[in-house]
């Protein structure tokens, strides 16, 4: 039997009056993976965040190799060789992968890039990475840019490292790597944590799996004993039914047709290349592709919040029976014109919410510019902010919380709630359930079927292929800039999809069924 390579004792964390997490007891084995699971909210990232120095317990203890640990800053944490991987990369763009590995580390002298290059390609050869040491992270793909990371935190010694979600943007080829080189580290003794919120992967990666409800762990379990069901339940208290009711189009017409649109960025780089596409009322249009292939812009482009060089976006408007060509408008002539466009955005709080407002004002701002008096009916927007909360089990202490305060999971409800209520004849949405617990998506999926079944065009960025074969009616894969693929997701499988996120059309962007 493996020992106990870390172990949490009765920690509990507290933010304000809200426990993030109570009287939690937890171990995790030499040579083992184990995945944590968990609705949003339910207290895995806070328990992580402890382990790896980034909060300090307010009660109980941790300890490695059966010692107390005191882990007050990251810095702490790997002393006692833990290091943990983040969603989002902490990298300095115009560095080479080996200066990125170092950086921070104190040595006598001058570093020798020479010999961490070296080092840095043993650790390569030793677990299967692949990696240039002297290529620099501004011409690295999303991959690579991971791959050094924890390059970075096995440098350093670690032998326990914490995953947060390192599956959400990479091909169905490169997790299936990243799982060989994590299987690899398991079987050289080391102890891995991984966030995920994909089922499939917690049962084939994973030797247990522990389960965070409300701040508390329920339980932990081996894999190989329990079930995508058990385990759901377990995260739910309740018995949930997840199923993804995908109904047939009809009364299919075409909502939205994209022509040969073209776009290059501020430094001369080609975005959008001959991008073609048609999406049609009453069904759901999948847009696949790797992180920063153009999606991003390609929606932003349609709702009138990013310019493009040539090409059409011709919206064919349901209540005139006429075409307008939405391309160089600003969102303001678009709704001036009819056009009734929902756009859920990547940056949440960057772009869709005011993260000081609360989540009534919120819901508001759709409606601010059309008053004529001074004094706004919040009436509405109350009722309708009251409706979201009950409807989308949004956890917050009340309608009147700024939403800056609320889990990244909630605030993605108060936002994709709020634009589905705008009743719009184009519903955009990029990775709306991103980051949220399975319950959450699922209901998120559903609100995209009922949209559907309106006669709504939908148009849905996702990064789970699962997801997207089962949610949609057709799936456009973009790499590059460029449509590489129009498949009906019916037929279609994870690996063709995969194969054409990264494999660019060089034929240009017009890529039809």
């Amino acid at each position: 039997m493996n020992t106990v390579a870390l172990e949490l004792k009765n920690i509990s964390k507290c933010f304000g009056d809200k426990h993030a997490n109570k009287h939690v007891d937890l171990n995790l084995y030499h040579g083992e993976i184990l995945a944590i699971l968990g609705e949003n909210g339910s207290g895995k990232t806070s328990m992580v965040n402890m382990v790896a120095g980034i909060y300090y317990p307010d009660e109980g203890e941790i300890l490695v190799d059966g010692k107390p640990a005191k882990i007050a800053s990251p810095k702490d944490a790997f002393k006692y060789k833990i290091g943990m991987i983040h969603q989002h990369f902490k990298l300095v763009d115009v560095f080479s992968a080996s200066e990125n590995i170092v950086l921070g580390i104190k040595e006598s002298g001058r570093f020798k890039l020479s010999e961490v290059d070296k080092r840095v390609a043993e650790i390569t050869k030793k677990y299967g990475f692949q990696l240039n040491p002297q290529k620099k992270i501004h011409e690295m793909s999303v991959s690579e840019k991971q791959t050094v990371e924890i390059i970075k935190v096995l440098y350093r010694g670690a032998d326990i490292l914490i995953l947060d979600e390192p599956t959400a943007v990479l091909t169905p080829q490169e997790i299936e790597k990243l799982f060989d080189i994590l299987r690899r580290m398991r079987d050289d003794g080391k102890s891995i944590i991984i966030i995920t919120h994909k089922m499939n992967e917690v049962l084939s990666l994973s030797d247990r799996v522990a389960v965070m409800r409300k701040g508390e762990h329920i339980a932990t379990v081996n894999t190989k004993d329990t079930s995508e069901k058990e385990l759901t339940e377990m995260m739910m208290g309740e018995k949930i039914e997840l199923n993804i009711e995908r109904t047939e189009p009809h009364d299919v017409a075409d909502r939205l047709v994209i022509e040969n649109i073209c776009s290059k960025n501020e430094d001369g780089i080609t975005v959008l290349d001959n991008v073609s596409f048609t999406a049609r009322a009453g069904e759901i249009l999948g847009i696949a592709g790797i992180a920063g292939s153009g999606q991003r812009e390609l929606l932003e482009a349609i709702a009138g919040l990013y310019h493009i060089d040539s090409g059409k976006i011709i919206y064919n408007n349901p209540e005139t029976d006429t075409e307008e060509n939405l391309r160089d408008k600003t969102p303001l002539q678009i709704s001036e014109l009819g056009v009734r466009l929902s756009f859920v955005p990547e940056d949440r709080l960057g772009m869709g919410l005011v993260g000081n407002m609360d989540i009534v004002d919120n819901v508001m701002l759709r409606s601010y510019k059309r008053g004529k008096s001074i004094f706004l009916d919040r009436s509405k927007p109350h009722n309708l902010a009251m409706e979201l909360i009950e409807g989308l089990h949004i956890l917050t202490p009340n309608e009147h919380t700024p939403v800056r305060k609320l889990s990244g999971g909630n605030i993605q409800k108060v936002l994709v709630g709020r634009e589905i209520a705008a009743a719009p004849s184009v519903f955009m949405a990029a990775y709306p359930v991103r980051g949220l617990d399975i319950n959450a998506s699922y209901s998120i999926y559903n609100l995209l079927n009922k949209q559907k079944e309106l006669g709504v065009a939908v148009i849905f960025v996702g990064e789970d292929l699962d997801v997207l074969i089962e949610l949609c009616d057709r799936i456009m894969v973009i790499a590059s800039g460029q449509v590489t693929g129009i498949v009906d997701a019916r037929t279609t499988t994870k690996e063709e999809i995969g194969l054409l996120m990264t494999k660019p059309n060089t034929e240009g962007g017009n890529a039809n069924e």
